[in-house]
């Protein structure tokens, strides 16, 4: 804490102008990566809720299955019931018994037509659900192989960046240590709020870099005096002076080349 107490300002503004070259050179890479890593996610989910449909679906067919199966043991129960119920028929003793045997058979009939068409419908929907896992299946080769396709990517990216990334994060934590805690919550707040990630900028054309407000003569006057910290009153920015600015980028390119 010592040393970060006996910094001048202008050695403050130069380290923290340094961390932003070193996080926007970050971001560059994350920038190349695009949206593959949440596309390569994205399709993970939707395989895996593929799949699961999947087996959801086969498994309702085995249901479905096992219910036919059910079904036409009863039928079968319902046919040996006729037969006895016939049977018995032809050892009645009175009409009364003739009849409610008769009854039972016409039961059986019946329950035997209503399996039946329980049997039908069944198998409509085990060819309909064979059409949907077929679709399905269909569906998730076709992502899987997509999948693959955006792994194979992101892999070739990460392998290409990953050394570099690793690097700079070093680097970006050890000049965080150079500075103080005040200043190092400011940087990341403001960098946090902004799209492009610039919490540091130096003074273009008499504007705060990639702003469109003028800077007063005597506020860039006090920003290369560098004296004292200055925040953008717009866009709530550090500034840096130019000078200082192509120093810090000339130093911190050959940082880079060194990579």
């Amino acid at each position: 804490m010592a040393t970060i107490k006996e910094l001048s300002v202008e050695d403050k503004l130069r380290a923290i102008y340094d961390l932003q070259l070193i996080d926007s050179k970050i971001d560059e890479i994350r920038n190349v990566r695009g949206e593959l890593p949440l596309e390569v996610e994205d399709l993970e989910d939707e395989v895996a809720g593929l799949k699961s449909r999947s087996e959801k679906l086969k498994a309702d067919l085995e249901a479905i299955e096992e219910q036919i199966k059910a079904k036409k043991n009863a039928i079968e129960e319902h046919q040996e019931s006729i037969k006895k119920y016939t049977k018995q028929q032809e050892s009645v003793r009175n009409n009364r018994e003739f009849n409610s045997l008769t009854k039972e058979v016409e039961y059986q009939e019946l329950e035997i037509q209503l399996a039946e068409k329980q049997i039908r419908e069944m198998k409509a929907s085990i060819e309909h659900k064979k059409q949907i896992i077929e679709q399905s299946t269909e569906r998730l080769e076709q992502k899987i192989a997509h999948l693959e396709h955006k792994k194979s990517e992101l892999d070739a990216i990460m392998a290409e960046t990953s050394k570099e990334e690793s690097f700079l994060k070093a680097k970006s934590a050890e000049f965080e240590m150079l500075i103080e805690e005040r200043l190092l919550a400011a940087y990341k707040r403001i960098r946090g709020s902004v799209r492009n990630g610039l919490a540091v900028v130096s003074i273009e054309r008499g504007a705060s870099a990639g702003s469109f407000f003028t800077i007063p003569p005597q506020t860039q006057v006090e920003i290369a005096s560098r004296k004292k910290i200055i925040t953008d009153e717009h866009s709530g920015r550090i500034l840096v002076d130019s000078v200082l600015a192509e120093e810090e980028r000339e130093k911190m390119e050959q940082l880079f080349s060194s990579i």
